[in-house]
């Protein structure tokens, strides 16, 4: 074979068609950035997602038990009116007035200063975010039962009622019956949470998370006060 021969058949790429290929290459890497940083975005997302509505949940939960006790051993419904509202509720309960074990004093027992036996739950702002306290006057003092809430609502009234809670709304509506203007009188408390997560980047830009809102409700019979009579 002769020499010109093997020179055309050892060419290579043009320095056109390297520059070419490697415009196509960077298009492609480009593309792939973006839409892995756009799924990153979206996965982000779904887990503030879940862990807001999770903490939430959990607090709810937790309020919803230790309400359920309110008055437990006492002469009223354990609602410390001064201090309870439509965002804030404090109730008191005497959970060990019959707890006969020795490290508990009569002392002890015919008051409610001892550990979850006055409870505080309010809402508070910080660092543009809302968080949900839980107060224990006696015991662990303040804790954080959840974030990012955007709003808590506590509702009384003296019999079962059923209302609407809006998917994306802040608070309930529609209630079957009027709520109780005098606290001492309730023996039902709905409580109403909206968790809220702001939108992200600008609509119709790549990773733009629109702003995310639900409502979580519980309704909480006050076990005690029908106990009053007996």
């Amino acid at each position: 074979m002769s020499s010109s021969n093997k020179q055309a058949a050892s060419g290579g790429f043009s320095l056109l068609e390297l520059i070419i290929a490697m415009a196509i290459t960077m298009v492609l890497m480009t593309a792939a950035s973006t839409l892995l940083a756009n799924a990153l975005r979206v996965r982000s997302r779904e887990n503030q997602k879940t862990d807001a509505l999770a903490d939430t949940q959990r607090a709810i939960n937790i309020m919803s038990r230790e309400i359920a006790n309110a008055g437990f051993n006492l002469n009223n419904n354990g609602i410390v009116v001064a201090d309870s509202g439509l965002n804030q509720l404090r109730v008191r309960s005497n959970l060990n007035r019959f707890d006969y074990d020795p490290s508990v004093t009569d002392t002890m027992r015919a008051s409610v200063t001892d550990a979850g036996e006055d409870i505080t739950y309010s809402l508070h702002e910080v660092e543009l975010t809302k968080y949900l306290a839980r107060h224990d006057e006696y015991g662990t003092g303040s804790t954080v039962l959840a974030n990012r809430i955007d709003s808590m609502n506590f509702h009384y009234f003296d019999q079962k009622v059923t209302y609407t809670a809006p998917p994306e709304g802040k608070d309930i509506t529609s209630p079957s019956v009027g709520e109780v203007t005098d606290l001492t009188k309730a023996k039902y408390i709905v409580i109403a949470v909206s968790v809220t997560l702001d939108e992200v980047g600008t609509k119709g830009s790549p990773g733009y998370q629109p702003k995310y809102s639900v409502l979580l409700c519980s309704d909480v019979m006050l076990r005690n006060t029908e106990l009053w009579d007996y």
